[in-house]
C-alpha cells in the first residue's frame, strides 16, 4: 500500500508535448526577433501589397516590385552554434536590410528565416535588379566562426509578372527556388511560365465548382488553381 505523502509517479511526456513544446519555443524565438526589429510581420506584407497594387499606382506610371529575401543554409546555425546566435544572425540580416533599401522601400519579416521588400516609386525594375544583385553580393553577415553567409533572392514585377497579389507572390516565390535549387546566393527575376493544360486528375464536381468560382470571383481557374497549388507546396514546406 502506497504511503498518503508518496508523489504520483511523473506522467510520461508524450509526442503531443514535445510538439506543444517546440511550438511555444518558435514562437518566443520569433517574437524575439521581431521585437528587435520591429519590421512589419507575417499577413502584413500581402495585406499593404494588396493595398498598394488596388491604388492607381499603375496608372500614375509607379513600379511596384517584391523581392523575397531567403537565408541560405540556416537551420545549420540553430544546429551548430545555438538558437540565440541563430537570433543574432537574423536580427542582423535584418538590419543589413533595412540599412540599405532606398526611401521608396519597406521590408517585412514575413517568417523564419525570410524577408519581403516592397518597392514602389519611380525606380525601373531592372534598377531593382542590380540593387537586389549588390545586396546579395555585399551581405558581410558571418557566424561566430568566421564564415560568410550568404542570402537569395527572388523579384517579381507588378503589372508585368502579375496584377493580383497571390500571383505576384507566386512569382517571386517561383524565381526565388528556381535560384536556390540552381545554387543559392542569386538574384532571380519572374518569368513567363509554361502552362499545362487540366487532365483528368480533378472531377468533373471538382471542375464545375471552380468555374462557378471563376466565374463569382472574376478570376481565371487556371489562377485559383496555381494558388491552390502554393498553399499546398507551402503547407508541406516545398
Amino acid at each position: 500500500m502506497a504511503k498518503k505523502n508518496e508523489e504520483a509517479p511523473a506522467r510520461p511526456i508524450t509526442v503531443d508535448d514535445h510538439i506543444e513544446l517546440n511550438k511555444k519555443n518558435t514562437q518566443k524565438k520569433r517574437t524575439a526577433v521581431n521585437d528587435a526589429l520591429q519590421f512589419p510581420v507575417g499577413d502584413q506584407f500581402e495585406k499593404d501589397l494588396t493595398e498598394i497594387l488596388e491604388s492607381d499606382c499603375e496608372a500614375n506610371g509607379e513600379t511596384v516590385v517584391i523581392a523575397l529575401v531567403d537565408f541560405d543554409k540556416f537551420m545549420h546555425i540553430n544546429t551548430d552554434f545555438g538558437v540565440e546566435v541563430g537570433d543574432k544572425v537574423l536580427i542582423e540580416t535584418g538590419l543589413y536590410i533595412k540599412e540599405r533599401i532606398p526611401k521608396d522601400a519597406k521590408v517585412y519579416r514575413i517568417g523564419g528565416d525570410e524577408f519581403g521588400i516592397i518597392f514602389k516609386g519611380e525606380t525601373e525594375r531592372e534598377d531593382i535588379f542590380l540593387f537586389l544583385n549588390d545586396l546579395k553580393k555585399d551581405f558581410n553577415v558571418k557566424t561566430p566562426d568566421g564564415a560568410e553567409q550568404s542570402i537569395t533572392i527572388g523579384m517579381a514585377t507588378a503589372f508585368v509578372d502579375a496584377s493580383r497579389c497571390a500571383e505576384l507572390v507566386r512569382k517571386a516565390d517561383g524565381a526565388l527556388y528556381r535560384a536556390k535549387v540552381s545554387g543559392r546566393s542569386r538574384v532571380a527575376m519572374a518569368r513567363e511560365e509554361k502552362m499545362i493544360p487540366k487532365t483528368s486528375h480533378y472531377t468533373q464536381d471538382q471542375l464545375q465548382r471552380l468555374a462557378k468560382l471563376s466565374k463569382r470571383e472574376g478570376i481565371g481557374e487556371a489562377i485559383l488553381l496555381r494558388e491552390a497549388l502554393d498553399m499546398l507546396l507551402k503547407k508541406y514546406d516545398i
